[in-house]
């Protein structure tokens, strides 16, 4: 068991006792035990729970600048670190492990699970990335826990097509591949995890690519779900045939100066991030992306196909983020058919994929204001 100090110890952030935030082990999760960073939880009254779940590459610690703000606003805050993730255990996470605790119903069971274990009937659920379409499902299965959602940075709603583009994508010139086939890949976890440049600097350069500290991020609606369209997308989604994602980030590496200027993910902050992949890899999050092309792991999502989500919903995302047009049409069919109590699309100026660290103090406010209606 690892205490409560030394967890703070390993996330080098002694603020976050300052911040009111706390770092702890819940166990008898679903079957597993979940590492939690949240605030909001000392002053003894029953506030109102709001689950944050986080994408991929990221942990709890990516909702740091935004647990202490929710807990101001009146809620009990909770950021998991997901199955797979950083210090929570109870799952094989190797590419040769058991892949069905990853599939989408059970990681909505442990969300679930994880409101109960935690003493609450309802919450409201906010996902972020691959957290997105987790707090979607969670919203689609369970009404009557989940009172709110709000999506970030991945739409849900839009179907993206059939499975053909991604051949067809090999076979433009110069040949490509989409990053969710590749993340899908056994070298996917070794080319991050032990990048020639070094993981510090492979997630620098991943961060910064994806972010509107990188320039070329003009995103803009692609007109179909085919090969050409999606040739359009930077390299970071769409990628060389002949390269692996170390290899994708490593030409847009940013330079002293700009580290210096990123005030949104300081270097011990980074390091957070670099210290925790470090030690588990990524293949805990990785496994979540194998999962979309087993069919045999998919089948009790069938249930639920075509449902729409019935509770209010919000959705913000960095106005230059590129994750908000990957697949097209979801944004519209968001707002149009797949939520039925859509109250608002917020794009969030000087932000890129990683909105709520890039922005927080804009997302607190949309967050605070959705969430106490």
């Amino acid at each position: 068991m690892i205490s409560r100090r030394r967890l703070l110890q390993v996330l080098a952030v002694p603020a976050f006792e300052k911040q009111g935030i706390r770092s702890r082990l819940v166990g008898d999760v679903n079957g597993t035990t979940l590492h939690v960073l949240e605030a909001g939880f000392s002053d003894g009254a029953r506030r109102p729970a709001v689950m944050l779940l986080h994408g991929f590459p990221e942990l709890a610690f990516s909702w740091r600048k935004v647990l202490p703000a929710l807990a101001g606003a009146g809620f009990h805050a909770i950021a998991p670190d997901l199955r797979g993730y950083g210090r929570s255990t109870g799952a094989g996470v190797g590419f040769d492990d058991d892949l069905r605790p990853f599939r989408t119903f059970n990681e909505v069971k442990d969300v679930v699970s994880l409101v109960r274990t935690l003493g609450y009937e309802k919450a409201a659920v906010v996902g972020h990335d691959f957290g997105s379409p987790l707090a979607a499902a969670c919203a689609v299965m369970h009404p009557e826990v989940f009172t709110r959602v709000v999506l970030m940075s991945a739409p849900y709603g839009g179907a993206s097509g059939g499975d053909r583009v991604y051949e067809e994508l090999s076979a433009l010139q110069p040949p490509r591949k989409h990053y969710q086939k590749y993340f899908s890949t056994r070298e996917a976890n070794e080319n991050m995890w032990h990048a020639k440049q070094g993981l510090h600097a492979f997630l620098r350069a991943y961060y910064h690519m994806k972010s509107a500290d990188w320039k070329q991020n003009r995103p803009f609606a692609l007109r179909a779900w085919s090969a050409a369209e999606l040739a359009k997308l930077p390299r970071y989604y769409v990628m060389d045939r002949d390269k692996g994602m170390a290899e994708t980030v490593a030409a847009e590496m940013p330079s002293t100066a700009e580290i210096a200027r990123c005030k949104w993910l300081r270097e011990d902050e980074l390091r957070v991030y670099a210290e925790e992949y470090g030690r588990t890899g990524f293949q805990g999050g990785l496994n979540r992306y194998r999962v979309r092309w087993i069919p045999e792991l998919n089948t009790e999502m069938r249930a639920f196909a075509g449902r729409t989500i019935d509770i209010p919903a919000m959705f913000i995302a960095g106005a230059s983020d590129w994750g908000i047009h990957q697949r097209p049409g979801a944004l519209e069919a968001m707002q149009k058919t797949a939520c039925t109590k859509f109250e608002g699309l917020h794009l969030v100026e000087g932000a890129g994929h990683w909105v709520q660290q890039e922005q927080p103090d804009a997302v607190n406010r949309l967050l605070a204001g959705f969430l106490g209606k």
